[in-house]
Parts: structure tokens; C-alpha cells; sequence
């Protein structure tokens, strides 16, 4: 596993997402704007500043076959920002939310995009042709709390999202006169718009990061409690999977194909967890540590570590343990990774490069060659 790059741009980064190209980058640097960023004989120059939300932009998002941006903030808005002229140019999104804006991401056919809030629900929004503008039809009292991430299927009707009511649920968006209907007659996408297919019980704290795996046959998610949860046959009998490890929580994850994936998180080091040739989910290792630790010894360790982090005991022995552990396995990010993203074609069965950021204001460029060569059963 080799880091091809790595580069501070802020004090501090709340998300970021990359053109379809991969040549420039959108974050925010954990304020009410979006930098972008391109990169140029190995600088980076900042090209533009979008400057229009109020408060904390909290989730951006890429499109990588229209090229547009959309962005949410806490102010309650999202825009939907056009490259014209060699400007930026923004369409205000009426979200009707009288809470926090937490996330959005677009879908697979970038014809809709889903924004999750503090107010419990979910914005479906959608291009009107007739009237030139984004409207949003609005999934209301499904969720007893703040949604904290939301995912597309590839089929582009059902949605996953998380709560921090612990449960992580699947519901139906189809739009008439927006989706086609699925040809397989009976199939949850026909359902109609807001329909919970599923709700998961599993964690007992607050849940984070959902996702898909490539083939959408299998869910992902974590929870606040040092868990990951992995979801087979998503439906009315579906097969789930809680795995639990012993340091900090994770808050985002990423398919790297349909038997591996990585983990974020407040340990700030890269997590993988992958299936065996039965469907059994484990954690593997730390990216950049040779094997994953079972030891006691390495299990006093990872304890102290965690102890360390969450209240800030200053034992110069504890504090050494901490510092030791955390370079061994690694050690890019100074502070909780908040993000992953992978920078392989949408569609793609397999990613070989994804990318971080963190609290510390950097973002990390991660290559998956290495580790395809020692797990190659996994990809």
C-alpha cells in the first residue's frame, strides 16, 4: 500500500469530491465556502472560491458525467453549481428544511441527488425541465433522528441512510416521469416513492457511512460503538453481519470490490475488513501495518491508545504507547478522517485508488496495488 500523495490545504477539511477527471478537487475547508483546487507540476493551485452558502458547507458532491457540484450546508440550502465561461454559477435548491443540511450525494444516473438532514428527513431532489429550476419531494417521519449519510443503489431508486437513532434503513424514491420502471416485476424499486423496504436494529448508538457494495448486493455501515455491520440480501429476509474491533469508531466506508472494504475513522488510520471464501466478514489490518495485531501485548496497546485519545490522559509512558502504535500502522492523518472517496469510474467493479480527509486539512491519495498483490483472493 503506498500513499502517491498527500497535501494540507486547510487547518481543517468537513468533506471534499473530486472532477470527473480527477485533475481538480472541491472541499471545504470547515467553513461556508467550497475551494477547488487543480493540480499542476506537483502544486496545487486554487483556481476558484465558491462563495455562497452562510454556514459550515457539510457535504459536496461531483457529478462525473454532467459536471456539476452540489453542495449543502447548515444554512438549510443546497446549490447546484454549472461550469459557464470559466465560472462557476450557482441554482438555489429549495430543500424546505428547517434543520441542518448534513449530506447529499448524487445517484447513478445523475438525474436526482439525496440530501440528509438534521430535521429527520430526506430531500429527494429533481430537475424540472417545464419550470427551469430543483424541485425536492421530502421522505418525513421515517427516521427518529438527524440522518448522517445516505447511498445510492446502482439500480438509482432505492436509498440507504443512517441516523443517529442507531438504525439504518433502505426506502424506495422512485419518481414518476424521473425513474423507469424495473423490468423484474415485483422488485422493491417498484415500490412507490418513500416506501421503507428495510429497517436495521443492529447498532445501539449512533450510525454513520453507509454504502453499497458495487453490485448492490451487499450494505455496509458503522456504528459509534466500534462496530461495522455488513448486510446480505437486502429485503424482507435479509443476512447481517456485525464485527467488532478494539480501537477507536469509524465514520465513513468504501467498497473496495464485493469482498473488501476500507474503514475511517476517528483512529485515524485506515481500516480493512474483508470476506472470506464462506461470506464471513474480519478485520485484516491497518493499511501501511504488515499484519493485523492479535497479540495481548498489542491488544494493551490499542487500548491505551484509544484510553489516550478519548480522555486525554498525559502519561508520558500511555502518550509513547499511543505514538508507537499509531506509526506503525501508518500514521498520514493527524486527526479523525471524516472522508472517503474513491477515485475509480463510477461503475467500476474494483477501486485502486481512494482518497481521505480529515480534521487535520489534509487529503491523502491511496493506492491499492500493493494489497491487491497480497489479498488478490478479495478483488
Amino acid at each position: 500500500m503506498a500513499v502517491v500523495d498527500v497535501h494540507r490545504f486547510a487547518e481543517s477539511i468537513t468533506c471534499h469530491a473530486w472532477s470527473p477527471d480527477l485533475s481538480m478537487v472541491a472541499l471545504c475547508p470547515n467553513n461556508n465556502e467550497v475551494h477547488i483546487y487543480k493540480s499542476s507540476q506537483d502544486q496545487w493551485e486554487r483556481l476558484h472560491v465558491l462563495e455562497k452558502h452562510d454556514q459550515i458547507v457539510s457535504g459536496i458532491d461531483w457529478s462525473s458525467n454532467s459536471n456539476k457540484i452540489v453542495t449543502v450546508s447548515h444554512d438549510r440550502n443546497s446549490y447546484v453549481w454549472s461550469l459557464e465561461g470559466g465560472e462557476w454559477v450557482p441554482t438555489l435548491v429549495i430543500l424546505r428544511l428547517n434543520r441542518a443540511a448534513l449530506c447529499v450525494q448524487w445517484s447513478p444516473k445523475e438525474n436526482k441527488f439525496a440530501v440528509g438532514s438534521g430535521a429527520k428527513t430526506v430531500c429527494i431532489c429533481y430537475y424540472e425541465q417545464e419550470n427551469n429550476w430543483w424541485v425536492s419531494k421530502l421522505i418525513r417521519k421515517r427516521h427518529e433522528s438527524s440522518v448522517t449519510s445516505v447511498a445510492w443503489h446502482p439500480n438509482n431508486i432505492l436509498l440507504a441512510t443512517t441516523s443517529t437513532d442507531g438504525k439504518c434503513r433502505v426506502f424506495s424514491t422512485f419518481i414518476k416521469g424521473v425513474d423507469t420502471k424495473d423490468p423484474k416485476a415485483g422488485s422493491p424499486a417498484e415500490s412507490k416513492f418513500g416506501e421503507q423496504i428495510l429497517q436495521l436494529d443492529l447498532s445501539y448508538s449512533w450510525a454513520f457511512g453507509v454504502k453499497w457494495s458495487p453490485s448492490g448486493n451487499t450494505l455496509a455501515y458503522v456504528g459509534h460503538s466500534s462496530m461495522i455491520y455488513f448486510v446480505d440480501d437486502v429485503g424482507p429476509s435479509p443476512l447481517a453481519q456485525s464485527v467488532a474491533f478494539r480501537d477507536l469508531p469509524l465514520r465513513d466506508v468504501l467498497f473496495i470490490s464485493e469482498k473488501m472494504v476500507i474503514g475511517v475513522g476517528f483512529d485515524s488510520n485506515p481500516m480493512v475488513f474483508a470476506a472470506d471464501d464462506t461470506g464471513i466478514w474480519s478485520f485484516i489490518r491497518y493499511i501501511g501495518e504488515k499484519k493485523a495485531a492479535s497479540s495481548g501485548a498489542s491488544y494493551s496497546s490499542q487500548f491505551s491508545e484509544a484510553f489516550t485519545k478519548f480522555y486525554g490522559q498525559s502519561k508520558a509512558t500511555t502518550a509513547n504507547e499511543a505514538s508507537e502504535s499509531s506509526k506503525s500502522r501508518g500514521g498520514v492523518h493527524d486527526n479523525c478522517i471524516n472522508s472517503i472517496v474513491s477515485l475509480s469510474k463510477a461503475g467500476s467493479p474494483n477501486v485502486m485508488r481512494f482518497s481521505t480527509s480529515g480534521l487535520d486539512g489534509k487529503i491523502a491519495i491511496w493506492d491499492l496495488e500493493d494489497m491487491q498483490e497480497e489479498l488478490g483472493h478479495q478483488f
